[in-house]
């Protein structure tokens, strides 16, 4: 990923003196750079909060009661990982902040899952079927409030930056619900 960042960025800085839009190039780095850190710190916030409940959540353990009570469904989803209480709560640590659109803070929280089941995982020079379910699911993780989409309507202006609530819920529960089925399918076929 790196190197395509480099290639991205050398390809750009070669196209600004081929056409010799220098001037350009350095007012779009000053002034995007510039949206970039606002953007940034406008979201801690919002980060913040939700990080401190789902801690919360965890430390009071309502995180183990809402396992207890999403486990046929973890059961089925994570077959092999269900001995791992910890793994399965940051599984629903993960899950929830990504349905809540907080996707930035539910990095930690998935980090850490994925550290859990690799500790539990036979084969350590590959990802188990459960982390690569995990994986899926994460990238295309159904969204009940798309936060960071609502705040970036916000901030261009939108006159309603929740009207999108519903067709995202609707992609996102189609895209998962896709990844799921194709994770099942490509596990009974291995």
């Amino acid at each position: 990923m790196n190197k395509i960042w480099i290639y991205m960025i050398c390809i750009g800085i070669i196209n600004s003196f081929i056409f010799s839009r220098l001037q350009e190039l350095n007012k779009v780095i000053i002034t995007e750079s510039a949206k970039g850190v606002d953007f940034t710190i406008s979201l801690i916030g919002i980060m913040a909060l939700w990080m401190g409940i789902m801690n919360i959540a965890k430390e009071s353990g309502l995180v183990d009661l809402i396992g207890k009570w999403l486990e046929p469904v973890i059961k089925f989803l994570f077959p092999n990982i269900v001995k791992s209480k910890e793994a399965v709560s940051y599984i629903l640590m993960n899950m929830s902040l990504n349905m809540l659109g907080a996707s930035n803070g539910a990095t930690a929280f998935g980090l850490k899952a994925m550290e859990k089941m690799q500790q539990i995982n036979p084969n350590k020079t590959s990802a188990s079927s459960d982390m690569i379910m995990f994986l899926v699911i994460n990238m295309s993780s159904i969204q009940l409030v798309p936060i960071t989409v609502l705040k970036i309507r916000l901030d261009e202006g939108s006159v309603n930056p929740s009207e999108i609530i519903f067709t995202t819920l609707f992609a996102t529960a189609i895209s998962t619900l896709v990844g799921i089925v194709s994770c099942k399918l490509m596990e009974r076929s291995s």
